[in-house]
């Protein structure tokens, strides 16, 4: 039973309310304004009838006092001085209504079950936000491994200023994941956080998709449509697989990045916004530049501050870490009572390379508990392609030198491989090898490496 308290300085006031509603309602009373924090603290309380003068308190005084240490607490203020000037005062101070008396017991009825319904709203509300920020916290990117942690350490910084971030990295890596967490860990995480595929969405459908329209501006176009750019509005816009945009669009979003206004299909008044921009993408933007399928001023623009996501492969350590936690989100999920996995599942998979990143593992764990019979899952439940290349003792990322090779050559086969491996980008691959980018750009030149 939802609980109200009457606070007015008139006991039969008090009195005759609490006969009015206590079949409804467990009422509790006070003609005291000293009290109604205590009563307030005890009995958690639902509503308050708040009269504007309680003796020689000013019931304003009061409602702040509520308002600031018990936001979710719906107070109704009662007074028989009513004027619009002491309404105003009430409701900027967040109060949830005002009524004068005589009291209008239908009246009052109303708006008490109105409070109810509000504070359930808002504490559903607030509920969901904290079960967000929880889920999209640094707590759920699972692993322990120095990398992991650095590159934490790095996204932390970011979290409460406005700068646009690109977040790169190979597929499954968690881009998403990153995103989120810095919209729900940072300040503008009682906003919306608003995402957009940019692959998933059809290209003739992506621009109303973002910008919204007018109604009439095509057919179909019935009524006016919100764009989901001003929907992020005060929140953040992630633009995922921002590389699958056409250039025609990508010129629109950057007038978005630099101006900060969107201007609707049909429309010629732009809406000014303020909404925090997160790319992401798998793809080298800078490869993609280059070859003309984005744009330069864009990149530039998107690029202000880059979280590269570190793959898998350079988080062993985290391996055995995400297998446990995947372990228990399938047992939960499957009803599966696995107890784990054996010594040698988890050193084959600490040498396999995850080209799908923490997605695959995850996928792995999902079939493995799945339809494992056993309490601990062995090599023999692994797809032979986890083991295959491993038994051979090398796979393709090792690079195989004859002994007399000479240095010079050693030199130009690892810088060779190395550019395979990252797919031509060179930053990439002089921060694997450990030399400047200037330094890699000489020994290609010098080795006469074409790629």
């Amino acid at each position: 039973m939802e609980k109200i308290l009457i606070a007015d300085d008139e006991k039969n006031i008090c009195d005759s309310l609490k006969f009015a509603l206590e079949d409804n309602y467990k009422v509790f009373t006070t003609q005291d304004a000293n009290q109604v924090m205590e009563i307030l603290y005890s009995e958690d309380i639902d509503v308050v009838l708040l009269d504007l003068k309680i003796g020689k308190i000013d019931g304003i005084t009061v409602l702040k006092d509520i308002k600031s240490k018990l936001r979710n607490v719906q107070v109704i203020v009662v007074t028989a001085y009513g004027s619009i000037k002491s309404s105003i005062n009430a409701m900027k101070e967040g109060a949830f209504h005002y009524i004068t008396k005589p009291i209008d017991m239908e009246e009052l009825y109303l708006y008490v079950e109105k409070a109810i319904e509000y504070k359930n709203l808002n504490y559903s509300l607030t509920n969901l936000k904290k079960i967000l920020h929880e889920r999209y916290s640094f707590k759920e990117i699972v692993g322990k491994s120095d990398k992991l942690r650095l590159f934490l350490n790095r996204v932390e910084k970011v979290i409460d200023i406005d700068s646009t971030v690109l977040i790169t990295g190979e597929s499954g890596t968690g881009k998403d994941l990153i995103a989120k967490a810095l919209h729900f860990q940072g300040n503008r995480k009682d906003e919306n956080f608003i995402v957009v595929n940019c692959a998933a969405i059809p290209e003739n459908l992506l621009e109303s998709e973002l910008f919204g329209y007018e109604k009439g501006t095509f057919t179909g176009a019935d009524k006016k449509k919100i764009g989901k750019i001003q929907l992020a509005n005060n929140g953040t816009l992630f633009l995922d697989e921002i590389a699958e945009m056409d250039l025609q669009l990508q010129a629109k979003i950057l007038r978005i990045v630099e101006d900060m206004e969107v201007t609707p299909l049909g429309s010629n008044r732009p809406v000014k916004i303020d909404v925090r921009i997160v790319a992401a993408t798998n793809k080298d933007l800078e490869a993609e530049v280059k070859s003309g399928k984005f744009r330069e001023d864009l990149f530039y623009r998107l690029n202000v501050i880059n979280l590269e996501v570190p793959p898998l492969r350079e988080r062993k350590g985290d391996i055995p870490v995400l297998l446990n936690y995947f372990l228990n989100k399938y047992n939960n999920k499957l009803h599966k009572e696995v107890v784990g996995f054996s010594k040698d599942v988890i050193e084959t998979l600490e040498k396999y390379k995850f080209p799908g990143n923490v997605r695959e593992l995850e996928n792995l764990v999902e079939m493995l508990v799945a339809l494992s019979d056993n309490k601990i899952i062995s090599k023999e439940s692994l797809p032979e392609r986890y083991y295959a290349n491993i038994d051979k003792g090398y796979d393709n990322n090792d690079i195989r030198i004859r002994i007399g090779t000479n240095l010079k050559e050693i030199e130009r086969i690892v810088i060779l491989k190395t550019l395979d491996y990252f797919q031509g980008n060179r930053r990439m691959t002089a921060e694997s090898l450990q030399i400047s980018e200037r330094n890699l750009q000489y020994k290609i030149k010098e080795y006469n490496i074409v790629k």
